[in-house]
């Protein structure tokens, strides 16, 4: 709409001081003539922007000109969590509600404030995705997105990992979580409060069903109680291993964080080396996991897995050794 853009135009320069109409054109996604007109039209309505020629010119706001007119909108107060993440704010479709609610939260403060809080913005930045992985996307996010806002029930058909693989169910969204780029969302289902990948979601279907939520729901608590669950869960055993003292020296490098808490809390041998005790999941996961150190961290228990880290060395050994290897 005009008269949010006009609005948009003079918070604009109000915060940064000065702008082009090419700079505002980018800004507002806009062509440069709607620019011309949108500026005219603020003189003509009484604010004093003027144009400075020349290279180095643009719009400006007489010194000392400030409006008021910052408040938020229903939807730009609900985006107000997510100002300063754009990734996450686009991923949720919500990039335009979050730069207006920014933009007029700067406003509102005075000059000086204004500039330590733009020096804040240009120095710290948030990126979730962990290494080595991208940020998952999901067709599905913004519309479970709008469910969780609006408490309304969603149908969807889920790939999970068990059988059968695909099943339907209908969510009461009381949540979502960003965890390393991956986004999830805690519901309400007829068997108690889940959690389910977003990415998984194959289809959905939304409703206009409202729920009533949980009252006395903590999505946070929540979230950290399902992570030790979880890690409760995952980690059924235990192995026994030693550490050589070089890899004990580089732990900094190694990302395998039961692996790291564990070397740093056991003092190490006279040689160097540091024997820990790891939670581990299954016997063929802990072998994939633990065979990526080669001899620099050696199984001692249990012998289930140094059994299968020797089937793993033996196979590996028949794919890529020599044939004078193959025949040992």
């Amino acid at each position: 709409m005009r008269s949010s853009r006009l609005l948009s135009i003079l918070l604009l320069l109000q915060t940064r001081r000065q702008l082009t109409a090419r700079e505002l054109a980018d800004e507002l996604e806009v062509s440069l003539r709607t620019i011309y007109r949108d500026v005219e039209a603020l003189a003509a309505a009484g604010v004093p922007v003027y144009a400075d020629q020349g290279r180095a010119g643009g719009y400006r706001l007489v010194e000392g000109y400030r409006t008021r007119l910052t408040g938020l909108t229903e939807q730009e107060a609900a985006a107000l969590f997510l100002v300063g993440m754009p990734g996450p704010a686009a991923a949720l479709g919500l990039t335009a509600q979050t730069n207006a609610a920014e933009l007029k939260l700067l406003a509102a403060l005075a000059p000086d404030q204004r500039d330590r809080a733009g020096r804040l913005k240009n120095r710290f930045h948030l990126d979730t995705p962990a290494w080595y992985a991208d940020a998952e996307t999901s067709p599905h996010l913004s519309a479970v997105a709008d469910a969780v806002l609006h408490d309304r029930r969603i149908k969807v058909r889920y790939r999970r990992w068990s059988a059968p693989r695909e099943v339907d169910r209908v969510l009461e969204p009381h949540g979502l979580v960003l965890k390393s780029g991956s986004w999830y969302v805690v519901a309400a289902t007829e068997t108690g409060m889940r959690t389910y990948r977003v990415s998984n979601i194959l289809e959905l279907t939304p409703t206009d069903e409202q729920f009533t939520r949980t009252g006395d729901f903590d999505l946070p608590q929540f979230w950290q109680d399902h992570l030790q669950y979880f890690d409760q869960s995952r980690f059924t055993a235990q192995a026994v291993v030693r550490v050589s003292a070089n890899l004990a020296a580089h732990m900094y490098d190694v990302s395998f964080p039961q692996l790291v808490a564990a070397v740093a809390a056991t003092a190490p041998e006279p040689d160097g080396a540091v024997v820990v005790t790891l939670p581990i999941e299954s016997i063929p996961n802990a072998a994939a996991t633990l065979a990526r150190f080669g001899n620099a961290l050696e199984v001692l228990e249990p012998p289930e897995l140094r059994a299968e880290l020797a089937t793993l060395g033996r196979t590996l050994t028949t794919l890529y050794g020599s044939p004078e290897e193959q025949d040992v």
